[in-house]
């Protein structure tokens, strides 16, 4: 048996911390004040811990309280959504997808519009994780796209979403006037994007240039990088596939795009079980993406 306490008690514990009232728990569960605070004080006897601190017509969370109740919210919003795929029509259909972070930001995400335009009986659930997604393992997953490194398993089929140009982006107000892109490159601060496989040693080797020794900003996020650039902190080295918005507004500039060369590889890919590529709504969405 799971360890944990009934859930009749974490129900009443979750309305009373999110709504932070006794009263307005009692109220949305139909029960009483009365009946709130005696099961609060039971889980508060289960864990030997406070959860909230009382005072004079109010209640307030305790440390560990706060805790509980911010990872309560998300377990009670999981179940919240499970609900509500067995709720849809018969002919409704749930894609769980697990994506890469600033793929599914900067890419995925502005273009989902259009799926779900297309395909009205088919409900997208999104995660997203930057570690590749082993889907003989996780079974609720349909489809995973992984940046960088892929999961390979008998029985999972793997197909690269295309080459990507990653290239040195940065704000206009940082076009040299007067001087030269390699001047500016010798002397602006650098943006360093920690997950990625490609670094700035990379490019300045295949550029030929020295690579500066000073320090450089560093995002843990593709798409963190480039709101950096866009913000004009330096120069961030990434794909043009996650700034095309930006790029196309005017809001980042490719530095030196007939001085430097670029690098041009693949770096993201979908997987897919084998058995359930023809799956309808695999298949719709998997046809959509690499039409993409």
């Amino acid at each position: 048996m799971r360890k944990i306490p009934n859930f009749v008690l974490l129900r009443a514990f979750e309305a009373a911390a999110r709504l932070q009232s006794f009263s307005r728990a009692a109220h949305e569960l139909h029960l009483t004040p009365s009946a709130i605070s005696h099961q609060v004080r039971e889980l508060e006897t289960f864990f030997g811990r406070t959860l909230f601190a009382r005072s004079h017509r109010r209640v307030d969370l305790t440390p560990e309280g706060r805790r509980l109740a911010d990872s309560l919210g998300r377990v009670f919003d999981s179940l919240e959504a499970a609900c509500g795929e067995v709720r849809l029509a018969p002919s409704g259909q749930v894609l769980s997808l697990h994506c890469a972070p600033s793929f599914a930001v900067k890419w995925l995400g502005p273009r989902l519009p259009d799926f779900m335009a297309a395909h009205p009986g088919i409900t997208i659930r999104l995660s997203t994780g930057a570690e590749p997604m082993d889907l003989t393992a996780a079974r609720e997953v349909d489809l995973a796209i992984s940046y960088g490194q892929v999961v390979r398993r008998p029985g999972i089929e793997v197909t690269g979403l295309g080459p990507e140009d990653i290239v040195p982006l940065c704000s206009p107000r940082l076009r040299p006037r007067g001087g030269s892109w390699k001047t500016l490159m010798a002397t602006a601060t650098l943006i360093d994007s920690q997950l990625s496989d490609i670094t700035w040693r990379d490019w300045f080797a295949l550029n030929g240039l020295p690579l500066p020794e000073r320090p450089r900003q560093s995002f843990d996020r593709g798409a963190l990088s480039i709101s950096a650039a866009v913000d004009g902190m330096g120069i961030a080295l990434e794909t043009t596939r996650f700034a095309e918005r930006e790029l196309a507004r005017g809001d980042l500039v490719e530095v030196g795009r007939s001085v430097f060369k670029r690098i041009r590889r693949e770096v993201h890919f979908l997987s897919v079980r084998s058995n359930e590529r023809q799956v309808d709504k695999i298949g719709r969405f998997r046809q959509w993406l690499l039409g993409q």
